[in-house]
C-alpha cells in the first residue's frame, strides 16, 4: 500500500493530504533512471580502466610482453659473451696474425664504429620497453658490422698465408698436451706466486697439469735445439727452433723421445710429462719465444681450441695464482 503524506495547513489549522501530480511523478522516475544509467556507465568505465581488473585478452598480452622482455634480457647476456670472444679474436688478429704477415692492424675506430646519420631506430620509440629494444638492436647491428670486418680481415690473412705456408708451419698453434690427457691448466703467463719462495715472480710460460708419462707434442715444425737437463730449474727439457724467430721450450719432462738436431713435425711426440728440476708436482711448463722475447702462449692455440674452450682457458690463464715451478 502506497504511503500517504500530509502537510499542515496553517490557515485551516488542519492536516491536508499531499497531492503529487502525474507529470511530476513521471519526471522523477525519468530523472532516477537517467541518473542510474549514468552511474552504471561510469562504474563500468572505472572497472575497465583500473589495473586490478583485466580482461583475459589483456592478461595474455601482459604475459606475452613480459616474456618478450625476458627474451631480450637473455639476448643481451648472450651478446655480451659473443662480444668477449670477438674481442679476443680481434686482439689475436691485430697482435699475432697481422704482425706475423707484416700488415697494418685494423684500427679500433673501424672495428668499433657505430652508425651515424639519421635516427635508424625511430620506429622502435614510444613503447613501454623501447630503451631495452633499441639498446639490443644497436648492439646487434654493431656486432654484425664487427663480424663482417673480422671476416674480411681473416680473408686477407688467408690470402697472405698462401704465400707463407712455411711461416705458418713454424708458428706454434696447438697445445703441447691434448685436452683428453690434460688434468687442468694450472698457471698462466705473467706475474704469479713462486711455490718455493712465496714471492711474486714473472712466469714466462704456462703450466699444464697431467699424470707423469703423459705424451708431450711439438706445437709446430722445427729442429730440436736442445734435449738435456743442463738448464737451471727446467730439469729435463726440450727446446725446438721453428725458424722465423720462433722457439718453444718444454720443461720438467720425465724423459725425451727426440735428440738434438732432429727435425720434428707439428704433433710429433717429443717427450713425456715429469717432475724433474724445480717443480712442485708432475706437470709440463711450456714457453714460446719470438725473437728471443717470451710471449704469452695463450694466443697460439688456434689449431685445436674452439671459442668455448679458448674462453675457458683464457679465464684460467688470467687468474693470478701460484705456479708449479
Amino acid at each position: 500500500m502506497a504511503k500517504v503524506k500530509y502537510y499542515y495547513d496553517q490557515e485551516s489549522l488542519s492536516y491536508r493530504k499531499i497531492e503529487v501530480k502525474s507529470r511530476r511523478k513521471v519526471r522523477n522516475v525519468l530523472a532516477f533512471l537517467v541518473a542510474s544509467a549514468l552511474f552504471g556507465i561510469g562504474f563500468v568505465f572505472f572497472l575497465l580502466s583500473t589495473p586490478a581488473i583485466s580482461t583475459p585478452t589483456e592478461i595474455a598480452q601482459l604475459r606475452e610482453l613480459e616474456n618478450y622482455k625476458l627474451n631480450y634480457e637473455q639476448l643481451q647476456h648472450k651478446m655480451q659473451k659473443v662480444e668477449e670472444v670477438l674481442d679476443h679474436l680481434q686482439e689475436r688478429d691485430n697482435q699475432i696474425y697481422r704482425v706475423v704477415f707484416e700488415t697494418n692492424p685494423i684500427s679500433e675506430d673501424v672495428r668499433k664504429a657505430g652508425f651515424g646519420g639519421a635516427n635508424r631506430y625511430q620506429n622502435l620509440e614510444g613503447f613501454a620497453n623501447s630503451d631495452l629494444i633499441i639498446s639490443t638492436t644497436k648492439r646487434l647491428d654493431i656486432l654484425s658490422k664487427q663480424m663482417v670486418v673480422q671476416s674480411k680481415s681473416f680473408d686477407e690473412v688467408q690470402r697472405l698465408a698462401l704465400d707463407k705456408e712455411k711461416l705458418l708451419a713454424a708458428i706454434p698453434s696447438i697445445q703441447p698436451i691434448t685436452n683428453d690427457d690434460l688434468t687442468r691448466m694450472a698457471s698462466g703467463f705473467g706475474w704469479r706466486t713462486d711455490p718455493f719462495t712465496k714471492s711474486r715472480r714473472r712466469h714466462k710460460g704456462m703450466d699444464f697439469t697431467a699424470p707423469k708419462g703423459t705424451p708431450v707434442y711439438a706445437t709446430s715444425d722445427g729442429r730440436v735445439k736442445r734435449a738435456d737437463n743442463r738448464a737451471s730449474g727446467y730439469g729435463k727439457h726440450v727446446r725446438i727452433d721453428h725458424g722465423f724467430g720462433y722457439m718453444t721450450l718444454y720443461a720438467h719432462l720425465s724423459k725425451y723421445s727426440v735428440k738434438r738436431g732432429q727435425q720434428v713435425k707439428r704433433g710429433d711426440v717429443i717427450g713425456y710429462v715429469g717432475n724433474t728440476g724445480r717443480s712442485q708436482a708432475p706437470h709440463l711448463h711450456y714457453e714460446i719465444y719470438k725473437d728471443g722475447v717470451p710471449v704469452n702462449p695463450i694466443n697460439f692455440y688456434s689449431g685445436d681450441l674452439n671459442p668455448e674452450e679458448f674462453e675457458a682457458m683464457l679465464e684460467a690463464a688470467n687468474r693470478e695464482n701460484q705456479s708449479l715451478d
